[in-house]
């Protein structure tokens, strides 16, 4: 009986796995109340955003600390914003960081994908 519960308990926690590393899934629930389909005051919009130069949007108003980042926006460059925005770029107005390293992976793999 123990291993029965235990093979199910094993089982239910399955689809929460498979949606933690679902990039559209965690940009929705972390990202899209700042970053919608067009820029607004709370964030630009991402599409294209993976491989331009960073804080380039002409229709979004970046933080000074942000408009110092040279280079574009890279796997490696998303990594490490998303992990610790205000580490990446000190003074900016960024402050949701996305913890969880296979989430990152998924929203860049996400973000790569918006056009």
């Amino acid at each position: 009986m123990t291993r029965l519960f235990a093979a199910l308990a094993a089982l239910a926690l399955l689809p929460a796995a498979a949606q933690a590393a679902d990039g559209g899934r965690v940009f929705q629930l972390q990202c899209r109340t700042c970053h919608g389909a067009a820029s607004t005051a709370m964030g630009p919009a991402l599409d294209g955003v993976a491989g331009a130069k960073i804080a380039a949007r002409a229709d979004f108003a970046y933080s000074k600390a942000l408009k110092a980042k040279e280079g574009t926006w890279t796997d490696a460059a998303l990594d490490a914003y998303l992990a610790a925005p205000l580490k990446f770029a000190p003074g900016g107005r960024m402050t949701t960081a996305v913890a969880n390293p296979a989430d990152r992976a998924a929203v860049i793999d996400y973000l790569k994908a918006l056009k």
